[in-house]
């Protein structure tokens, strides 16, 4: 991924739809690691309870844990593939024939 200007196509940027794949698949497992972990020790309905949200079932404690999770997770693999870019790219200068 490069940090240049779009003036020709780069040869080593991956497809919009891989970087996407590569920010979100990880995001997800580790999202569902988080999920499994927090919920075996918190009570989704008794946070609720505490939330001021008594009417949540489990399920839904479940869920919207889940997706909590998933966002902070995607935004922390989101930034580490920015970070991971090169911030001083140099592209030597084209040559010209010299007549």
């Amino acid at each position: 991924m490069s940090t240049q200007p779009a003036t020709r196509p780069d040869r080593n940027q991956l497809p919009v739809i891989q970087q996407i794949i590569s920010v979100m698949w990880p995001s997800f497992l580790t999202a569902s690691a988080a999920t499994i972990i927090f919920f075996t020790v918190f009570d989704p309905s008794e946070l609720g309870m505490i939330g001021g949200f008594p009417e949540l079932t489990r399920l839904g404690g479940y869920t919207i844990g889940f997706f909590c999770f998933w966002l902070v997770t995607s935004i922390s693999c989101a930034m580490t593939c920015y970070f991971r870019r090169p911030t001083n790219r140099r592209t030597p200068p084209e040559q010209t024939p010299e007549n």
